[in-house]
């Protein structure tokens, strides 16, 4: 079945739509997943390589990634690997590699779905649909910190406000991490720029500090929850009380 869309794409409330990142050097593949998957109800956003992925997943929040395998430089294993370390963003891969050993190798390292090459589009549709269902449940109960009226799982990096999700990019989302760990103990700059990698400044630190603080602060006013600490730096502070 050719990946072709519609000649009139229906009419789509953007605030409900799913947020897809496609990952893939092929340009046509790309345009192609992009064009069909926008007329079943999807925004995507593209990459063509895992530098350029991860420019996007260090900006913006997905809600599941469709991952090429075979790529320059890094490969689609390699940036599973890498982002599982701190991201557990839903991973489908899209590969011709068919063997068993590949798709255990894939699922070892932490990806969600393995689709083979050539594929039915609307079995993409359907496993991306299952993916999103099942991220959507209930937050485990081991693992969840508790601050203010949030709950944020350490282990999924799922934030909660009473019960509502609250979007978060994955250099928020890894840093919120490694702050909840060392709840009202602060890290340098230096520390996170370290944590965060990829030859961060401490310019980029603070920006990306200054958005988490912001958004939470716009959540719930009353809290300030994320810390300046003089002459230390940046403290997930908890009142005791």
């Amino acid at each position: 079945m050719p990946l072709t869309p519609s000649k009139e794409p229906p009419e789509l409330d953007t605030t409900l739509e799913p947020h897809l990142l496609i990952v893939d050097d092929d340009s046509a593949i790309r345009r192609l997943l992009v064009d069909f998957l926008s007329t079943q109800g999807f925004r995507c956003d593209v990459a063509a390589s895992a530098a350029e992925a991860r420019i996007h997943l260090a900006n913006q929040a997905f809600d599941l990634i469709i991952l090429d395998v075979m790529m320059p430089g890094e490969s689609g294993i390699e940036l599973t690997q890498s982002l599982r370390l701190t991201d557990q963003t839903p991973i489908l891969l899209l590969t011709a590699l068919d063997q068993l050993s590949d798709k255990l190798e894939a699922f070892d390292l932490g990806v969600d779905d393995y689709l083979t090459k050539p594929f039915e589009p609307l079995e993409l549709v359907a496993r991306i649909r299952a993916q999103l269902r099942r991220r959507s449940g209930a937050l485990p109960t081991s693992d969840v910190i508790a601050f203010g009226g949030f709950r944020f799982d350490l282990k999924s990096g799922i934030l909660l406000y009473k019960h509502e999700p609250v979007t978060l990019t994955s250099t928020e989302r890894l840093l919120l991490r490694l702050l909840a760990q060392r709840i009202n103990q602060p890290f340098t700059r230096d520390e996170l720029a370290q944590k965060i990698g990829h030859r961060v400044s401490d310019r980029t630190v603070d920006v990306q500090v200054n958005r988490l603080r912001h958004k939470m602060k716009s959540i719930e006013p009353s809290l300030d929850l994320i810390q300046t600490i003089r002459h230390q730096g940046y403290a997930l502070v908890v009142s005791a009380n």
